[in-house]
This record gives C-alpha cells, structure tokens and sequence, in this order.
C-alpha cells in the first residue's frame, strides 16, 4: 500500500513538472505543438509497426530530452545567476541534447517518408 502511495505522489509530481514546463518554456510548448501534429500522422502513415514506433519514439524522446534540459537550466539558475564556465558548459550540453533528439527525429522521418514515397510507388 505504501508504494502505491509512493507512485501516486510521483506521478503527481510528474504531472506538476508537465504543467510548471509548458508554462514557462516556449521551446517545450513548440515541441508539443509538433507532436500534437505527428504523433496522429504517424498513426494514419500506411507504414509497419516497427517503423510507426519509430517515428512516435522519435518525438516522444525530444520531448523527454526538453524536459531533462529544463531540469539542468533549472538547476543551474537555482544555484547562482552570475556567468560562470561551467554553468555555460552545463547549459549548453542540455542545449545540444536538444539539438541532437532534434535531429534524430528529423533523420527518422525523413528515411521513413523516403521509403514510403519511394518504395511503395
């Protein structure tokens, strides 16, 4: 019983870290903005299974990547609002996660629609 209020309380938090992002962070907004598009597309692609979860895995995994962004901009704010190196370094590393998943999904659905243009015609 006890873990069953650990996970009700985790997922209340959770939900609270959804809720506090998409209302503080445009970036994040945009990004649902996109999966609000492609994850109904993905579902109506006529594609196989594997590659539907990769296309969905593929927006899912930016999303996920925002967020543990967020946490270190987060962070590193919370700490202290002066320049320092390695506060640039931590930030920019979040930064870049998001670029990288970024790409990622870009390539995943460019490969995908590729094949389904090109080797289903």
């Amino acid at each position: 019983m006890k873990a069953l209020h650990h996970l009700w309380k985790a997922f209340g938090f959770s939900l609270q870290g959804l809720r506090d992002t998409l209302h503080h962070e445009m970036a994040f907004r945009i990004e649902l903005t996109v999966a609000a598009v492609l994850i109904p597309t993905a579902l109506l692609l006529p594609v196989s299974l594997i590659f539907r979860i990769m296309l969905i895995s593929s927006v899912f995994l930016l999303l996920i990547v925002e967020l543990l962004n967020t946490g270190i901009e987060a962070v590193v704010n919370r700490i202290s609002t002066e320049h320092h190196p390695l506060s640039g370094r931590a930030k920019d590393a979040g930064s870049a996660a998001v670029f990288m998943s970024a790409v990622n999904m870009t390539v995943v659905w460019c490969f995908i629609l590729f094949d389904l243009i090109f080797n289903n015609s």
